[in-house]
């Protein structure tokens, strides 16, 4: 019994120590791997590791385009590729051959002449080039081959499917028509960063957004099928609509550099609006910057002068002068005053610019001999305080509803601050500024039977969704009634068929009318007048009968010819473009007959 027992307890002994055994051995087992796989294994492991590591990568969000009234582009963004190479992944590959069905190697050199061929680049330098980087570091990543390919070189390249070449996408902004509404779309820097006109002040709507995705790759660089991870969503930018028209800008454009050069002059501006809308058709400015490279003009034009140019308006101030006191009652347009050559107040001094003996004029006789002296006697008629609201409700003194980048508001102090000679210049167009923008929206409330709809640039913002967004608030405002818009209209018609420029502004089977105007320059830094600098002016509106376009043509310090004659052939081209390029009917006949004189 006593050796059973004993028996009985070694086997239990020994049961209890073999999981002891097991468990050291186990401990052993993985205590040894751990070794082999930290010490003996390491650098291969790490090797692999390092070829199978995830990689993010950009997915890029484009930016959107600009276009005209009729889709067409103005701005847009194109891609271009970086082509990279990991120096650390660098080898000969196989490849089939299409023809024999047969596996042939591509060597690295192969590869690296492939590549120039097709970039454009010279095989030698590119070799010469990626030795350097490979001597460098050849545990590297990343290494340039080519910067901003074409689409068409992106797509070659990635037809040879090297394993060790990747490749960086880049949009690249372009502008078509390159100084064709380059003054209003404004310009991109080289870093992408909107710098001015449409680019900057509607870069919310245009910019897109970069999304990213997230692979495996293998140790020949390669994607692994079904390793990559969208982590977030590439988002693009919408289409920003104008309201320009492309082909008229064109054609405002060459009519404007052909005139600013014939009258040798410093820069000139053409600015179109559609009467019924409000809607600038064009705003064309020489000379003027090409959003492709900014560097190539002053950097005076790379703005936009419609906007951002404010100058005393002279003359063409005059209609809105008579259209106040029309609206007010204190003219009768059968009335005639007799108008001396020089007036004298109490405090202010005024003549006009040709000698004349006193002459009887009504209104119209007034805008067509554009007499200083008669648009005072008529105007003062109006108090101080109640021009000046009116000069406010036509928009002077305050950003137009365009609200673009670097607008000027102009200068137009309160009748507080007015001095007896101010007081009454200004309904000649002196002692306040304005810029071409705002005397086409005054001109406008004029054609539109007194009612100013707010100036417009843009259409609105399409998203990739269709959403259309950034509709601009377009109000109306009566500014004045409409008998004394059509009265003004009068007057302004009486001044292309009665005054001195009358065969020049002529439009076979259309009535027209407009107005000249002439300003000295006042320097900013002085407030003085500028000796012998002027700018010179040419607002109208065609048809009288039914009101379609404003055209308004500004040339500054005209050297061949230094009145407001200057701008006579280029607003009558412009005009009859528009007139004609847009099918408006010719006025009807027997056109009326209109009086300056009793």
């Amino acid at each position: 019994m006593r050796g059973t027992d004993l028996a009985k307890r070694r086997k239990a002994n020994v049961r209890a120590v073999l999981p002891t055994i097991a468990l050291a051995l186990v401990v052993i087992a993985f205590f040894l791997r751990l070794v082999t796989l930290q010490v003996v294994e390491a650098s291969a492991i790490n090797s692999e590791a390092d070829g199978r590591r995830g990689v993010v990568q950009t997915l890029w969000g484009t930016r959107g385009s600009i276009v005209d009234t009729n889709g067409e582009v103005l701005a847009s963004s194109v891609d271009r590729f970086d082509v990279t190479f990991a120096p650390v992944n660098m080898s000969d590959f196989p490849v089939i051959d299409p023809e024999t069905g047969q596996e042939v190697t591509v060597t690295v050199q192969d590869s690296i002449k492939q590549i120039a061929e097709i970039t454009g680049q010279d095989p030698a330098a590119l070799q010469t080039s990626v030795d350097a980087t490979v001597a460098a570091d050849p545990e590297a990543n990343f290494g340039y081959l080519a910067k901003m390919v074409t689409l068409e070189e992106y797509q070659k390249v990635r037809e040879l499917q090297i394993p060790w070449v990747y490749f960086e996408r880049h949009p690249e902004r372009v502008y078509p028509n390159g100084t064709v509404g380059g003054s209003i779309t404004g310009f991109l820097g080289s870093d992408g960063t909107p710098l001015a006109g449409l680019e900057l002040q509607y870069d919310q709507c245009l910019a897109g957004s970069n999304g990213e995705e997230t692979y495996v790759r293998s140790r020949d660089g390669v994607a692994i099928p079904g390793s990559i991870v969208t982590l977030t969503e590439a988002t693009h930018g919408g289409t920003l609509q104008t309201t320009i028209d492309l082909d008229t800008d064109w054609m405002m454009r060459q009519i404007l550099a052909e005139n600013v050069e014939a009258m040798q002059a410093k820069y000139g501006t053409l600015t179109v609006v559609d009467v019924k809308t409000g809607e600038i058709l064009s705003a064309a400015e020489y000379p003027a910057v090409d959003p492709n490279d900014p560097a190539s003009v002053d950097a005076e034009y790379r703005g936009s002068l419609t906007f951002s140019g404010p100058y005393e308006p002279g003359s063409i101030m005059k209609p809105i002068t008579a259209a106040i006191a029309y609206d007010q009652g204190v003219v009768d347009p059968k009335e005639t005053i007799n108008v001396p050559d020089t007036w004298q107040g109490s405090d202010a001094n005024f003549s006009d610019d040709s000698p004349h003996d006193d002459q009887d004029m009504n209104m119209n006789g007034v805008m067509a001999e554009s007499s200083n002296v008669g648009i005072v006697l008529y105007g003062q008629r109006v108090d101080a305080a109640t021009r000046y609201q009116y000069m406010l409700d036509f928009g002077f003194g305050n950003q137009t509803d365009v609200g673009f980048i670097g607008e000027e508001p102009g200068l137009l102090y309160s009748p507080d601050d007015w001095d007896s000679h101010t007081s009454l210049s200004v309904m000649f167009g002196q002692g306040f500024s304005a810029t071409a923008a705002q005397m086409a929206s005054a001109y406008q409330a004029i054609g539109n039977g007194g009612k100013q709809t707010s100036l417009q640039l843009i259409k609105g913002c399409l998203q990739e969704n269709g959403e259309l967004t950034d509709q601009p608030e377009i109000t109306s405002n009566q500014v004045v009634s409409p008998e004394a818009a059509d009265l003004t209209l009068e007057a302004l018609e009486a001044v292309a068929t009665g005054g001195h420029l009358s065969e020049k502004v002529a439009i076979p089977g259309y009535r027209v009318g407009m107005k000249t105007g002439t300003a000295q320059v006042v320097n900013p830094e002085t407030g003085l007048y500028e000796d012998g600098s002027y700018i010179t002016s040419m607002a109208g509106i065609a048809p009288i009968d039914d009101p379609k376009y404003v055209v308004i043509v500004t040339l500054a310090n005209p050297v061949k010819i230094t009145s407001s004659a200057a701008t006579a052939d280029a607003w009558q081209q412009a005009m009859s473009y528009m007139l004609t390029s847009n099918d408006v009917p010719p006025s009807p006949t027997p056109w009326p007959s209109i009086s300056t004189t009793p």
